[in-house]
């Protein structure tokens, strides 16, 4: 059964708790040259949020988690996946129906979930997935999951029919599978966050924060030193590493003893070198900062060959990022934003979707947030030197 939430609805839950957002339907925003090119020039109107609380049961299953989003246009609908690690439910994927037009965000409605499987053709067990990320490719449905760095289970890949089942999985690079003394690999809850989908068929898959042997987390000081994998999408094989500059904690934490972190939690392909990051942080006491970057990897360094970038004495080019979009300056206060997405609005126009991860926790929600692209850099293939 098709279950549908209407934004009025949403607004009328949030009054009681949360200020509602000033940000009128309509309001533009936009950075003509991006790190200084003016080529990458983007603009977004904003069209409304929308809340599904926390609780909602979907088919006897719990919905929430949503950690990654994509765009069907065979469909009109959106893959969404929960990172439910087989805790609540087996581990799956949603189909959304997001009603959104020039008017502005009208309702998310959910169509149905698929469940994914392992190699074996079961659904996952309880702890032995985390999926965090979810595309759509050329031949078929690629997923990630974080992996678990206490359990030194590797991050990985996959490609999933429409079904959920086993395709096939991407290829791990040396580096970052975790390891019991934490010299090298994944820190736990910080590893693949990230897949985006180029024009070409290349596929990019990112860390949220630095590998062990590449640095340190973020702090309200410094930054991390976050890698980004470019696969060839038919293959799996890698082939070419970036290093992605995460900026430091912009909140302290406003509770006594309260704790604070920064990662990137979602990337989106604009074209074959230019892509969106999305810096999700949480300070308690204060919430989260949600800041959407654009990168370029048009010059950056192939680091694959690098093992450290702690210790190491070459130079290297990181990718270049330009901030385009602070969702608290613009007055809205977005939850845990993890999922990102291109779309098509009902229309025709192109919309941009942002959904946040809700934890299952009853302090938090499930947030959709539209924006109608005015302007964008144009896809157009660009040759990224890998050496």
């Amino acid at each position: 059964m098709t279950k549908r939430f209407l934004a009025t609805a949403a607004f009328v839950l949030l009054s009681s708790t949360v200020t509602v957002s000033a940000t009128d339907i309509g309001a533009t925003f936009g950075t003509a040259c991006p790190f200084g090119d003016c080529a990458a020039g983007i603009s977004l109107s904003y069209l409304g949020e929308l809340v599904i609380p926390t609780g909602h049961m979907e088919n006897g299953v719990e919905f929430g988690g949503i950690s990654g989003l994509d765009f069907d246009a065979a469909t009109g609908h959106y893959i969404a996946i929960s990172d439910d690690r087989s805790e609540r439910a087996s581990a799956r994927f949603y189909e959304l129906d997001v009603d959104v037009d020039a008017s502005g965000l009208k309702g998310v409605s959910i169509v149905k979930h698929v469940t994914l499987k392992d190699k074996n053709g079961e659904p996952f067990t309880s702890r032995t997935v985390d999926p965090e990320s979810i595309r759509l490719g050329k031949d078929g449905i690629y997923w990630g999951s974080e992996g678990d760095g206490k359990a030194l289970l590797p991050p990985f890949i996959r490609v999933a029919s429409p079904d959920g089942s086993f395709v096939r999985e991407f290829k791990l690079p040396e580096g970052f599978a975790p390891t019991a003394d934490k010299s090298t690999g994944i820190r736990d809850n910080l590893a693949f966050e990230d897949i985006a989908v180029a024009p070409s068929g290349d596929v990019f898959v990112g860390l949220e924060a630095a590998l062990y042997q590449d640095g340190p987390n973020p702090s309200l000081t410094s930054g991390s030193l976050s890698r980004i994998i470019r696969y060839d999408g038919a293959t799996g094989e890698p082939k070419a590493q970036y290093v992605y500059p995460v900026s430091p904690i912009p909140q302290a934490a406003t509770k006594a003893d309260g704790g604070n972190d920064n990662g990137m939690s979602e990337m989106l392909a604009l074209d074959d070198h230019r892509l969106l990051a999305v810096e999700r942080s949480y300070a308690q006491g204060f919430g989260n900062n949600v800041k959407i970057m654009m990168m370029d990897l048009a010059d950056a360094t192939d680091v694959s060959a690098i093992p450290s970038l702690a210790k190491n004495d070459q130079h290297v080019v990181p990718a270049r990022k330009s901030q385009i979009l602070d969702l608290r300056a613009i007055g809205l206060v977005p939850d845990n934003i993890e999922a990102m997405s291109l779309g098509k609005a009902k229309d025709g126009s192109e919309v941009l979707i942002l959904g946040s991860d809700n934890n299952f926790s009853a302090s938090q929600k499930t947030q959709f947030y539209a924006f109608k692209v005015v302007s964008r850099p144009q896809s157009k293939t660009l040759r990224l030197t890998v050496e």
